[in-house]
């Protein structure tokens, strides 16, 4: 089963990056497998520690995908990172275990810290619906026009239903993302 999440790493220089991963839980420990080359697998790499953030707010994934402001980070006590300041909980990730592979290395991490922060009251419809959308924003490259348009028209029964803003926000953001694409591959075929 893979759990969508917000991972947090920092550079050798400080550097914080926030990105959206589904991440698997195998008997204690946490599977991450970045593509390569991403700079989440840089970072752990490097440093060797990740934090796992969860949160309900999916402005958040949709920002991280839509390269929009970054939301509010803190040290976490450990020292070994930064989580999400709003996030509902966060596991601080020590890399364990590097399973190589050309494309996904496969990142086997152990929690050495855990924090709750506020309780989850579970997702709505427009918050799966986000998220199902920056999945798919994420993969615009691979992915025929035809696809994204259905996928989204599907998706967005549930922002109309269910939507508050915070998800509207969200949703906007990953809408222009895809019409962007949308519209340069449509320049690209007529050059």
């Amino acid at each position: 089963m893979i759990y969508e999440t917000i991972v947090t790493t920092c550079s050798a220089d400080g550097d914080v990056h926030v990105a959206p991963f589904g991440i698997q839980w195998h008997e204690g420990r946490v599977l991450i497998m970045p593509f390569k080359p991403s700079t989440t697998l840089q970072n752990i790499l490097q440093s060797g520690f990740a934090v796992l953030n969860l949160t309900d707010d999916v402005r958040v994934f949709a920002a991280a995908i839509a390269k929009k402001t970054a939301f509010a980070t803190e040290s976490v006590a450990s020292g070994y990172g930064v989580r999400l300041k709003d996030c509902l909980a966060h596991h601080v990730l020590s890399l364990q275990q590097i399973e190589e592979d050309d494309v996904r290395p496969k990142l086997w991490m152990q929690v050495v810290e855990s924090a709750s922060h506020a309780p989850f009251m579970g997702f709505n419809r427009a918050q799966a619906a986000v998220i199902e959308l920056a999945v798919l924003v994420s993969r615009l490259h691979m992915l025929p026009a035809e696809k994204i348009i259905q996928e989204m028209q599907y998706l967005q029964i549930a922002i109309d239903k269910t939507a508050g803003s915070r998800e509207q926000e969200a949703w906007q953001w990953l809408v222009d993302c895809v019409n962007n694409h949308l519209a340069q591959q449509s320049g690209l075929q007529q050059a």
